[in-house]
């Protein structure tokens, strides 16, 4: 590759970092709060819950797919997790809620490597399903029994470590364990060899079919931490909590750098790809910009991040 050709892959690969500075400068000269601690404080919390799902939809893409379902997982994870502790304690609850994820994402993807149907058909279907099966489970109603949680589940939500919040470390910690799995471990290099070729990775012994089992179940685990860990910060169980957030993570990972067709990506861009996410939705809350407004800007994200995809598919 010509000099000329490395230079311009090298800016179009730190066009998501390039963009995260340019929103934080914007931000902070359309808004004195943006910089509060108390603010920053915010945008690492909302952050967090979606770090953790994204860093599960990274493993899906790389493995070659996407998961639709993570948004409701997010939803019934929390419901089952606060019914449960209401009635066995903590350890119980949020160990049932991750399970529950768990569950969701293997069976997600069994239909997807046993039966070969879509991600896109598997995933759509049980995200409906999930979500019905946590408004069915509380009525529709938030889950918080007579006397509320308890304290030391709404605790984690609330405190902190040297001033960070026990979710944020929570979700670095996380993002640590599955950066390495990704980028370090034999596991990790099937991933993207499945996504990359799932001919060729058969060809050379890859075990596809359990590798795309397995992401699935990964993301079914980190979207049932995030449940939990949203429970914890909304102090009840919402059958509802977690909406959009399956478009924004595929956004998310997407704007990070990872390929839709599979085969590329890291995990810390996809953390550039979330507080991308976060800072867009943070500066219009602060700007007083509608919400449905904002939602007609995280779809024109959707689509440039998309767009993206294809300029650097281009590019490479």
């Amino acid at each position: 590759m010509s000099f000329l050709g490395r230079w311009r892959t090298n800016v179009v690969n730190q066009i998501p970092a390039l963009v995260l500075v340019a929103m934080c400068v914007a931000s902070t000269l359309m808004s004195d709060r943006f910089l509060s601690s108390t603010n920053i404080t915010n945008v690492l919390l909302q952050a967090a819950v979606l770090a953790v799902i994204s860093v599960g939809m990274t493993f899906v893409v790389i493995g070659g797919g996407f998961d639709l379902s993570v948004g409701s997982i997010v939803g019934l994870s929390g419901c089952v997790a606060a019914e449960v502790m209401l009635r066995a304690g903590i350890f119980a609850g949020v160990v049932s809620g991750i399970a529950t994820g768990a569950a969701v994402g293997l069976a997600n993807g069994l239909v997807i490597a046993r039966a070969n149907v879509s991600p896109f058909i598997a995933t759509l279907g049980s995200m409906v399903f999930v979500r019905g099966l946590a408004l069915l489970m509380t009525k529709g109603a938030p889950v918080v029994g007579d006397d509320g949680l308890p304290a030391g589940f709404i605790w984690f939500g609330t405190a902190r470590l040297f001033g960070i919040p026990w979710p944020v470390l929570a979700a670095i910690f996380i993002f640590a364990i599955f950066a390495w799995v990704l980028h370090k471990t034999a596991f990790g290099t099937r991933v993207f060899a499945t996504g990359g070729s799932r001919e060729a990775a058969f060809l050379s012994g890859v075990p596809v079919r359990r590798v795309t089992l397995l992401v699935y179940v990964i993301c079914g685990i980190t979207a049932g931490i995030a449940g939990v860990m949203l429970a914890a910060r909304l102090q009840s169980g919402q059958p509802t909590a977690g909406e959009f957030y399956e478009l924004t993570a595929i956004a998310a990972v997407v704007l990070g750098g990872a390929a839709l067709h599979g085969g590329e990506g890291y995990l810390y861009k996809t953390m550039i790809g979330v507080l991308i996410m976060t800072v867009l939705t943070n500066s219009l809350n602060l700007m007083g910009v509608d919400s449905y407004w904002q939602r007609i800007a995280i779809g024109v994200v959707i689509v440039a991040a998309a767009a993206a995809d294809q300029l650097r598919a281009k590019v490479n």
